[in-house]
């Protein structure tokens, strides 16, 4: 949801009902992930996407019929569906779809969830979407660190939920949960789909350069905050880098211990280091390598000012252990010469390594394409 926000809530503050379709729950080859949304407009104009164009048309269809019956529907589509080939669902996987009608009086506290986004406040949306009473449909509950507000049936439900929808906003994961249909922990009938909104993934770039304007617009399409730092502000400007969401003017190293000492990093954070002299980077290194929270740590340069690179860091005394964390040269080898390209290589061996990939052309490679 968080994708197609900004228009789902323009919608609801007129007052007027939007159709919103969810995914919820994926099997295989899915071609979008639980939480992906798309919203239909009253005036029919869609936002968001549910499957990257497979079943958009069946979705939009029905999103329609649900505003106009009040009446909320779990759609599954995939292969083993009679109709699979008809909806365009052809990528081998299977998608359970969600489709809701959203107003102020479907969904009360949508502004409040969106001013925690927003604010990078964590909280969840648990939303029950399959009871054997009907009439529970759509009830939510919504859920943060210190509270709940809303309802998912019964004190006993509202409970188990909160407790369960707690651990995966901790881990920031979105998923369906089964419970009895009193939220029994052991039981079926009820199911609740859980949509965790944690901040946005931190990306940290340092060194104003064309190559960091490049890789911004890169970490902010793939949904980072983007800043970029550099000690130097006659480079360190936004107008020179318009897509980072910050532009720090300060030593790297010094910004970096700041940070680190706020609490502002964790493991879904990112560094790139793309200074490549030493009186930047040694000293910013020294401390990124060392950050046990910070998911990847990355440096620019050729192999001979890696290799320099590495004996400056183990003057300073970095372990072998802690050098081992460094991806240097940075990013893939897909052959880049341009910023541009270089941001995509970079980019691409950001996403390798969070989700287990191989870095190899898919087509001379067997087995499931999307990774857990």
């Amino acid at each position: 949801m968080r994708d197609v926000l900004a228009e789902l809530l323009a919608i609801w503050r007129t007052g007027a009902t939007a159709g919103v379709g969810t995914v919820v729950r994926t099997f295989r080859s899915a071609p979008r992930q639980p939480g992906a949304a798309m919203v239909v407009a009253p005036d029919g104009s869609v936002a968001g996407s549910v499957s990257g164009g497979c079943v958009e048309g069946a979705v939009y269809d029905l999103a329609r019929d649900v505003v106009a019956t009040g009446t909320p529907v779990l759609e599954r589509y995939g292969v083993t569906d009679d109709d699979a080939f008809a909806v365009g669902l052809t990528c081998g996987g299977i998608i359970d779809i969600w489709i809701e009608p959203v107003s102020e009086a479907t969904f009360p506290e949508l502004a409040g969830v969106a001013a925690d986004i927003d604010a990078r406040r964590r909280v969840a949306v648990a939303t029950v979407i399959e009871h054997p009473d009907a009439t529970l449909l759509g009830r939510r509950l919504i859920v943060r660190p210190d509270r709940i507000a809303g309802s998912v049936g019964s004190a006993r439900a509202d409970g188990a939920v909160a407790d369960d929808a707690r651990g995966l906003l901790a881990a920031g994961r979105t998923a369906v949960l089964g419970y009895g249909p009193d939220g029994q922990r052991r039981g079926e009938g009820m199911g609740v789909f859980v949509a965790s909104f944690a901040p946005r993934p931190r990306m940290l770039v340092f060194g104003a350069i064309d190559f960091a304007a490049a890789l911004a617009r890169q970490g902010s399409f793939l949904g980072y905050r983007v800043t970029v730092c550099d000690a130097r502000p006659v480079f360190a400007t936004a107008t020179r880098f318009p897509t980072a969401d910050e532009v720090v003017v300060d030593w790297p190293h010094r910004y970096l211990r700041a940070e680190a000492d706020a609490g502002a990093l964790d493991r879904d954070t990112v560094i790139c280091v793309l200074t490549h002299d030493p009186k930047f980077d040694v000293p910013l290194l020294e401390v990124a390598l060392r950050l046990p929270e910070v998911g990847y740590v990355g440096a620019m340069g050729s192999r001979r000012t890696h290799l320099d690179r590495l004996a400056r860091l183990r003057e300073v005394g970095l372990t072998e252990v802690e050098l081992a964390r460094l991806s240097s040269p940075v990013g893939l080898d897909i052959g880049a010469r341009t910023p541009e390209e270089t941001a995509v290589a970079i980019a691409a061996e950001i996403i390798e390594l969070r989700w287990g990939g191989q870095g190899r052309r898919l087509s001379d490679i067997g087995g499931r394409i999307h990774h857990d």
